[in-house]
């Protein structure tokens, strides 16, 4: 029998107040609604522009030292994956969270809007 988890099975990310802010599926991150909004590469998240906003934590929520320094865009996001076939109506409660000590911050608590909005790292167009 294996142990392995199926990457196509949603994990739920929630915020510090246990509100389901988004599910991830591979490495694809979408909206409560299913809107494509960013992406992983391990256990960094990025919004879907290519933006650095944080890492996964284990217990659902997406953490970055408040010190930590922004980084450059991602240099090649990876294109808007398919919408799946079928996404997650509603979330299950979230899991029991430990505090967040001072040096931490829960992005999505800091920033509730920072999925919506465009990257200010991105050149103005012309």
């Amino acid at each position: 029998m294996s142990t392995a988890k199926d990457p196509n099975k949603p994990v739920f990310i929630y915020d510090t107040y246990g509100d389901w802010q988004a599910t991830k599926i591979g490495d694809a991150l979408y909206s409560t609604r299913g809107e494509y909004i960013g992406y992983l590469e391990g256990d960094e998240v990025y919004k879907r522009d290519g933006e650095w906003i944080g890492r996964l934590s284990k217990d659902g929520r997406i953490v970055r030292k408040r010190t930590e320094r922004r980084r450059p865009l991602h240099p090649n996001p990876p294109p808007a994956p398919p919408k799946p076939e079928r996404l997650p109506p509603r979330a299950p409660l979230p899991p029991m969270m430990a505090e967040l000590g001072f040096s931490t911050v829960d992005v999505l608590d800091e920033e509730p809007d920072i999925f919506k909005r465009m990257s200010d790292l991105r050149p103005d167009l012309d």
